[in-house]
């Protein structure tokens, strides 16, 4: 499973933010806790979500380090 599985970017949701799949917890939310430390256990501890879909966070960012631009399916263009 890839990030792709696990990361949506819906108009309809958060206003467009990307989301763990099926929630409303943003991909942000997730980088700002590992930035400051908390480990990703305790990430996945504090909402909906399990470790797979934090790592799938971490994952997207990476991505979006490399300045490319994805198209992600539901995404309005």
């Amino acid at each position: 499973m890839t990030w792709h599985d696990r990361i949506t970017v819906d108009p309809n949701v958060c206003h467009g933010s990307a989301c763990i799949r099926g929630t409303r917890v943003l991909v942000s939310v997730i980088l700002d806790g590992l930035a400051v430390g908390d480990p990703p256990d305790a990430i996945a501890d504090a909402y909906p979500i399990t470790a797979e879909d934090v790592q799938a966070a971490l994952a997207y960012a990476s991505e979006l380090a490399r300045e490319r631009v994805f198209t992600l399916p539901g995404e309005v263009a």
